[in-house]
């Protein structure tokens, strides 16, 4: 077995530390790698756009805050600080958040997390 003496994945993320760090709406930053995955954070605030991530399922976890996904012919979820939800791939879905609230996202690496924008049709 080799050990990696600094590999950043194995020091402790302090997430507090992390939302003080992290000032702009829907800009996702990286938290770490895990594999072919990443774990990002994102200060949901407002509304952001209607997008679909074609090929990629994306796990969204509430650590602070109150977040709305809306999704296109199906019903609204509603998610509160500990609670997390898979929006499907191809799914649109359009995240909203009346109050700064902070999101990690577990998604692939190769994922571009601002996903796809899709027409503002009326949903």
């Amino acid at each position: 077995m080799t050990l990696i003496k600094d590999d950043p994945r194995i020091k402790p993320i302090n997430l507090n530390i992390k939302c003080s760090e992290t000032e702009d709406p829907w800009s996702p930053i990286n938290l770490l790698r895990v594999n072919d995955q990443v774990v990002r954070m994102a200060l949901f605030h407002g509304e952001y756009h209607w997008h679909r991530h074609i090929d990629e399922d994306e796990l969204l976890y509430v650590f602070r805050g109150r977040v709305v996904i809306r999704m296109r012919g199906r019903e609204d979820v509603e998610l509160s600080e500990g609670e997390m939800m898979v929006v499907p791939k191809n799914v649109e879905h359009k995240p909203e958040s009346p109050e700064p609230s902070y999101v990690l996202m577990f998604e692939p690496h190769e994922l571009e997390s601002r996903g796809d924008l899709v027409s503002s049709r009326p949903g």
